[in-house]
């Protein structure tokens, strides 16, 4: 085992990067020739596992943690890197990240690197950590997990996706299409400490990433670095309200007890009358059945940090 207080070791290591060969043709092959050039000649032993489609991430990952690897690096957006989290939590293999996606929340709260050059500086000179991250129902997820309407506002995006290509802007912009659309808001009880509180929503929103709440001005950054969730219920029940608290949170003025209720803690349940509900995830989505049971899974992730312990991630931009 590599000992967190020192350097990691990467010229005695097995190495294996998973990487999602359908992110794009160009991006693959550019991203390819630098960590061959970088990366390979640093390592015990080196080794590139691709998917052609992102649905085969999941497969795997478990595959390749099932290999005896000494670090699994994930290489791209924060759907790569939440399916190779979900293998290696609870082992002690270690996980690197090069981020490659439109938000990159997990590498930006870890502080590895926003850009895959500065990433891969980390992991050149890095040393490990173990992290929290969330899980619901035996499903791993790093940034966030939501019900209602944001599983719609992916499925929506998808398709803007496809028609005018991945940023930041088409990302904002399948919101508001989502939620023009959205109906019926739901019924359900959160437990907490043995106390049952009911409530009515268009939105549930499970924040494990502190970046991701500091950039839109939310309260909670501070109890997820402590190790909770914080879970946000929409107070709005349709799509017109719903959409004027999501413009106030993209400009960072939403107000918590204007726009939703605010629940600090590292484990809850959820329950829905509908058994079986399509729940979102670091970006990607699962159907899942109620009850919805909910912990931290405290330092059950081991993954590599800038070994001097300095940040990487820009904060003006939080």
């Amino acid at each position: 085992m590599q000992d967190s207080t020192e350097g990691f070791d990467l010229a005695q290591a097995r190495v294996c990067v998973v990487m999602n060969r359908g992110s794009g043709k160009k991006k693959h092959q550019e991203l390819r020739q630098m960590l061959e050039e970088r990366l390979a000649p640093a390592c015990g032993s080196y080794i590139l596992r691709e998917s052609r489609k992102g649905r085969d991430l999941p497969a795997l990952a478990r595959q390749v943690a099932g290999e005896d690897f000494d670090l699994v690096i994930a290489a791209g957006g924060d759907g790569t890197q939440s399916a190779v989290a979900d293998a290696l939590t609870g082992s002690e293999t270690i996980m690197g990240v090069l981020p490659g996606g439109t938000f990159n929340y997990f590498a930006r709260d870890l502080g590895v690197g926003e850009i895959v050059e500065d990433a891969l500086d980390t992991i050149l000179d890095a040393r490990v950590e173990a992290v929290d991250v969330g899980n619901v129902n035996g499903l791993i997820f790093l940034n966030n997990l939501s019900f209602g309407a944001y599983p719609q506002i992916l499925k929506t995006r998808e398709g803007i996706y496809k028609r005018w290509g991945r940023s930041r802007l088409a990302a904002y912009w399948s919101v508001l299409v989502a939620l023009r659309r959205l109906r019926n808001p739901m019924q359900l009880v959160a437990r907490v400490e043995g106390e049952s509180r009911r409530y009515t929503s268009a939105l549930v929103f499970v924040a494990r990433s502190a970046y991701q709440l500091d950039s839109f001005g939310l309260e909670g950054a501070a109890e997820i670095r402590r190790g909770e969730f914080a879970v946000l219920i929409a107070k709005a029940k349709r799509p017109l309200p719903l959409m004027r608290s999501a413009l106030r949170m993209a400009v960072g003025r939403s107000a918590k007890d204007d726009d939703f209720d605010l629940i600090l803690t590292d484990e809850l349940q959820i329950e829905t009358p509908k058994r079986r509900q399509l729940v979102a995830h670091d970006g990607e989505k699962t159907t899942l059945d109620s009850p919805f049971r909910l912990q931290v899974r405290h330092e059950g992730l081991r993954v590599l940090l800038p070994r001097d312990g300095v940040s990487k991630t820009a904060r003006d931009e939080a």
